[in-house]
């Protein structure tokens, strides 16, 4: 019976390990990361939608919001992405994300969006569009 228990016991810790919860979801909490929007840093939860979804989205919806980030920061700096809208101002779950490539200026913290299309319209920074869309919302303030 012992061994019987034992193998119950190892069956469990195989199945917790490996089972979705265990590898860490996306979705909930753990989808959430900071943001900038006009100066100040908010909290928000986010989720990729699914490839189809993507391009679905980005064929037939126009109001798509926008948020900037920049992947190839972070072995330089920790860029926080940037929002171009919240709740009450203009906002839409689904946001596109397009990618800051610094151009003539070492990669630098933005906070708002008019900082990031002010250093496009001056040549710094270049914006990258891409086919990636989430499903995002505002979860919180660190003001």
């Amino acid at each position: 019976m012992k061994a019987w228990g034992l193998t119950v016991a190892v069956l469990l810790a195989v199945t917790v390990v490996v089972s979705p919860a265990g590898a860490g979801s996306l979705n909930g909490r753990a989808g959430t990361m900071p943001a900038y929007y006009d100066g100040h840093l908010f909290t928000i939860n986010f989720a990729e939608l699914s490839a189809n979804a993507e391009i679905a989205t980005l064929r037939h919806n126009h109001s798509i919001n926008t948020i900037y980030m920049c992947d190839a920061c972070e072995t330089s700096l920790m860029f926080v992405s940037v929002l171009d809208a919240i709740q009450g101002d203009g906002f839409n779950p689904l946001w596109q994300e397009v990618q800051v490539v610094f151009d003539t200026i070492p990669p630098q913290q933005f906070t708002s969006d008019t900082d990031v299309l002010a250093a496009a319209a001056a040549g710094q920074i270049t914006l990258v569009p891409t086919t990636e869309v989430y499903r995002c919302s505002v979860v919180g303030s660190k003001k």
